[in-house]
């Protein structure tokens, strides 16, 4: 698909620019890129065509949910999870997140122009009040912090009854978010490429944080500083961010036990 054919939607801003990046990256220079989804619902559905429609926009979201055209270009969803807590960043209200896998840049353009894909995309255009799809590619996390524990041995672990809580940290700059609990780790951690659907805004890193069970965040978050950063606060005017809190219902990228 030429990256100027790409369609107009109502839930975020189309960069060209970075559409046109991902078509034009060389075969033997391409690979694997994570896109992340950032999700807002509408209340109720609303469909360009004008049709009655009694559906939510969850509801509306679910009937999209493309996994046949993913499967035809060998895209995976590898992360899927409602959002619990939005600690960081007020301006959306995020509440659903999730991370597909595409086997190349090209391929998630490849998709956009399948028959099926497209007969899909209504009821997404429907749902969504608004969505971020960050393009990212996975770096190494930092190393665990001096006093960290293994999982099985956290004061608070895992426990059939009390699984592992992620923090998403949506970051520009690089701000806050320090893992520095004794008992969470960075479960994966991404370089931003690029946000092909958003609201013009540029995103530097996303980061997955994980904590071996609830009780070990509440523990944690009993200092505000551990959730909204070292400094508990945004270091400057300009710096945009967003932590989520999340309990997965798909997890293959953190390691955790809701994998």
């Amino acid at each position: 698909m030429d990256p100027d054919d790409l369609p107009e939607i109502s839930y975020g801003a189309i960069d060209r620019h970075y559409a046109r990046h991902l078509a034009s990256v060389a075969p033997e220079e391409d690979g694997p890129i994570w896109m992340v989804n950032l999700m807002r619902y509408r209340d109720r559905a609303v469909y360009a065509d004008g049709r009655a429609s009694d559906l939510t926009g969850r509801q509306a979201d679910d009937r999209y949910a493309p996994f046949g055209p993913m499967r035809t270009v060998g895209a995976e969803l590898v992360f899927l999870s409602d959002v619990e807590a939005q600690p960081v960043g007020d301006d959306q209200e995020w509440e659903r997140i999730a991370v597909v896998r595409y086997p190349s840049r090209r391929s998630f353009l490849d998709m956009q122009e399948l028959p099926e894909y497209v007969a899909l995309h209504e009821h997404k255009d429907a749902g969504m009040a608004a969505t971020f799809v960050i393009g990212c590619c996975p770096v190494e996390p930092p190393a665990l912090p001096d006093g960290a524990l293994a999982h099985d041995r956290a004061p608070h672990r895992s426990a059939p009854e009390d699984g592992p809580v992620v923090l998403l940290h949506v970051l520009r700059d690089g701000a806050g978010a320090a893992t520095d609990a004794t008992d969470a780790y960075a479960g994966a951690w991404f370089e931003v490429e690029g946000t092909i659907v958003g609201d013009g805004r540029r995103w530097d890193q996303v980061r997955f944080e994980v904590f071996p069970s609830e009780r070990a965040f509440r523990a944690a978050s009993l200092d505000p500083e551990r959730v909204s950063g070292r400094s508990g606060r945004r270091e400057s005017a300009d710096v945009d961010r967003y932590t989520m809190v999340l309990r997965p219902a798909l997890d293959r990228i953190t390691g955790s036990a809701g994998a």
